[in-house]
């Protein structure tokens, strides 16, 4: 395998910050390269010096013998170098074919744009990567999967090169990761460079060739994926050992008061009798395949949407929220699925992120005190131990495992009793999910009670002192100590009854 791009002593400066310092990589055709680190790492800045968002401070990208020198995408893009991002960069409202060709229309000799030639190069485009989708259908009505797609055969739209893959199956079923890798599989026996990120091990091990491992903005290490072991790159990742993969739990009395009881909850079309005892001092995890109703359920308990049946009861009194202000003012907190969309104003700064849910504490007559304010965020963003230039940029600058924990912080501060998190690890490092996890411990052991949504099994197992399983929006079992088997909650979630004595 040739090498297409060498990156040398890569480095590039924020304002009071390093990003990446002195980085080396070298990316081959026919390769998938697999670029690991946690958040924060240098990931992202080096994919945007990549593909021209960012001009580096010092070094060289060398591109078959000739140095890169990028303005903007649109230079990148010229030479063959496309990034498709976690979160698909559409045009929903646009077809197959406008998103596709978007950018570099093709014209004909009258230099009227070709539709016709635009069409067929996109039908040919589409066959050519074994996809039934019409070239004229709206984005808006493709699937997560498919839209992923239809920007992988941009890229190729494009001439690309080299293609970089950021998190791409995130949002997608077994099913799709399999189609995803088949495509994959074809743009490397094509002669196509491929970096590969992924926070998913088995991802990595599945698909990738080689690696190269950032820690805190500087290269670590590199080498071939068959000649290494997940304990190995982790270790070069985070600079230690990780001797078990979730904390020890804290001691849990099944016989200890009943914060939370949940009986008969119903919700048309989402789930329906659905019961449950959340305890003082507990971690109850919710598992269940796409379109379980975990989060419905965990929506209609946190007063965001609104039940159609059943009854609910907090710390024994009737609880029926109207909105999440009555559930909060009840003392529970939810960690939302979705960081970016529902857990943080990604316009604000972390500040005004951290202090948003307790302005009212902090403020009088309206105006809001910079000293209370500025100690708040000091105070949950030093416990989150958040990596940033300081506290006024805008949350949107965050790696998604900062991200991650300026949620988690400004929830901390309104001292909650119970503490719902959605997919808490979701596209995080190791290291950020290592601190997670410990926060969980921490709070259980203070007294509160803490609900896990995940549908990571092996996380829901280590995370859980009982896990109650979902499947389609019914209720198919609660398991506790050793019916807690991998066997058990998968056939439970797949809709088989598990006999449990």
């Amino acid at each position: 395998m040739a090498e297409l791009i060498t990156i040398r002593n890569l480095t590039k400066f924020f304002p009071g910050i390093k990003a990446l310092d002195r980085v080396q990589m070298t990316i081959r055709t026919g390769e998938v390269h697999a670029l690991i680190g946690e958040n924060g790492a240098g990931k992202s800045t080096l994919v945007k010096i990549l593909t021209g968002v960012y001009t580096p401070t010092d070094g060289e990208i060398m591109m078959e013998g000739k140095k890169l020198v990028f303005h903007n995408a649109i230079d990148a893009q010229q030479q063959g170098i496309v990034a498709i991002h976690q979160e698909a960069s559409m045009f929903p409202e646009l077809s197959v074919t406008e998103n596709i060709y978007m950018g570099h229309h093709q014209r004909g000799k009258s230099h009227l744009l070709s539709w016709k030639e635009m069409k067929s190069n996109t039908k040919a485009l589409l066959d050519r990567m074994q996809l039934d989708i019409n070239p004229d259908t709206l984005v808006k009505n493709l699937s997560v999967a498919q839209r992923h797609m239809v920007e992988i055969a941009k890229a190729l739209s494009l001439n690309a090169k080299c293609v970089i893959m950021d998190e791409p199956t995130s949002a997608l079923t077994n099913n799709e990761v399999d189609d995803l890798y088949r495509i994959i599989r074809q743009l490397k026996a094509e002669g196509k460079a491929i970096v590969f990120i992924s926070h998913k091990f088995e991802e990595i091990f599945d698909i990738c060739d080689y690696f190269t491992v950032l820690r805190d903005g500087q290269y670590i290490g590199e080498g071939k994926i068959k000649d290494s072991t997940p304990d190995k790159i982790i270790h070069m990742m985070i600079g230690r050992d990780l001797s078990t993969m979730y904390p020890a739990l804290p001691s849990f009395d099944p016989k200890s008061p009943v914060i939370l009881k949940v009986r008969g909850l119903c919700q048309n079309g989402a789930f329906h009798d659905v019961s449950f005892d959340l305890h003082q001092g507990e971690i109850l995890g919710f598992y269940g395949l796409v379109g379980a109703g975990r989060s419905e359920v965990m929506r209609t308990v946190f007063g965001i949407d609104r039940s159609d049946g059943g009854t609910m009861e907090l710390f024994g009194k009737s609880y029926s929220p109207r909105g999440p202000e009555d559930a909060m003012k009840a003392g529970m907190a939810l960690v939302p699925e979705d960081r970016q969309k529902q857990g943080l104003v990604l316009a604000m700064t972390i500040s005004k992120n951290i202090t948003l849910p307790a302005i009212t504490k902090l403020s009088k007559k309206g105006f809001t005190y910079r000293k209370a304010e500025e100690d708040y965020t000091v105070k949950h963003g030093e416990e989150m131990e958040i990596k940033a230039a300081g506290w006024q940029v805008d949350a949107d600058t965050l790696s998604g495992g900062n991200q991650q924990k300026v949620v988690l912080a400004k929830w901390i501060g309104t001292d909650p009793k119970i503490l719902i998190l959605d997919e808490p690890t979701k596209g995080i490092d190791v290291a950020t999910k290592a601190a997670v996890h410990e926060f969980m411990v921490e709070m259980a052991s203070k007294g509160k009670a803490v609900i896990i949504i995940s549908s990571e099994l092996p996380e829901v197992i280590g995370m859980s002192n009982r896990i109650v399983v979902l499947h389609e929006g019914t209720q198919m079992g609660e398991f506790s100590g050793d019916q807690i088997t991998q066997d058990n909650i998968m056939k439970a979630a797949i809709g088989e009854k598990v006999e449990c004595k």
